[in-house]
């Protein structure tokens, strides 16, 4: 029989719970509701919401004029909210209040002249809304190697992404240090990916585990961070999305007896219950 340790923080943050029943909550009244780009990261639980009557666009262009859009968590650049306003769109702004900090930041910091340098993935939409919200002097690193490339400024302002780590930021802090004469440094990360990424350690280092099955959207990248932090750790993890895929892995599930479960935050807790189900089934 296998035993399952689940982590102490597991599943939807609270800004992407808020984002999910904000849109729940809205395709109840409103026959059709859009979304620019995938509202979360987690395929299964986006699925379900189109069912529902959700539209995803692929960008603010291909929503028509007097829709509804809901922003979803990641965030919006300021022109893309104007560019919808102006056609007038009804829109309804779910910004998780982490990104919307980052997003003010990043927006005051560069209004008074500092060179801002966001620490992320360049292409992720979180990063994109953010770089959004500044105005020129702005870029984007994702490693200390990236870090080394950035000139040399008087008064730099270092900023994360929401779902970094925390020992990266620091990296990069100590890197940029060299890099001007004032360097402030504004710790982004939510409290959520905070907590995820010290459940996922402490679920590895408290318990004998075998190893760790981790739930979540391929695309998602606190996700990635938590395998990131269990691999680093020295433990074999399995990324799911769902209890589908585990039915080509029974070989990696034979032999184990303790496995822990950890989960991103963009992941909804009725697939944790069924990857959970799934796998209280196999012998």
């Amino acid at each position: 029989m296998i035993n399952l340790v689940m982590a102490e923080h597991a599943g939807f943050c609270f800004g992407v719970k808020r984002a999910v029943d904000a849109i729940e909550r809205s395709l109840t009244r409103d026959a059709e509701v859009w979304t620019i780009g995938l509202p979360i990261h987690n395929p299964q639980e986006v699925s379900r919401l189109q069912a529902m009557g959700l539209r995803v666009a692929e960008s603010d262009s291909d929503i028509p004029a007097g829709a509804k859009v809901m922003i979803r968590a990641h965030g919006e650049a300021v022109e893309v909210l104007d560019r919808l306003r102006a056609k007038g769109v009804t829109v309804e702004d779910m910004t998780c209040p982490f990104v919307k900090k980052a997003q003010d930041m990043a927006a005051e910091f560069s209004r008074q002249g500092w060179h801002v340098v966001l620490l992320g993935d360049k292409n992720h939409p979180e990063v994109i809304g953010i770089l959004g919200h500044t105005q020129g002097d702005s870029e984007v690193v994702n490693s200390e190697e990236e870090a080394m490339s950035v000139r040399q400024c008087p008064r730099i302002a270092l900023i994360s992404q929401t779902t970094q780590r925390a020992e990266k930021l620091a990296g990069v802090a100590a890197v940029l240090v060299g890099k001007s004469r004032e360097l402030h440094v504004c710790n982004t990360i939510c409290n959520a990916t905070a907590q995820r990424q010290e459940a996922a350690r402490n679920l590895v280092r408290n318990n004998k585990l075998d190893g760790v099955i981790l739930i979540g959207g391929k695309q998602s990248a606190n996700t990635g961070k938590l395998r990131d932090i269990i691999a680093s750790e020295g433990i074999d993890v399995l990324w799911v999305e769902d209890e589908r895929e585990l039915e080509g892995k029974i070989d990696w599930l034979m032999g184990k007896n303790m496995i822990g479960i950890a989960a991103g935050a963009s992941t909804p807790e009725w697939l944790i219950n069924k990857v959970t189900y799934h796998i209280a089934q196999t012998r």
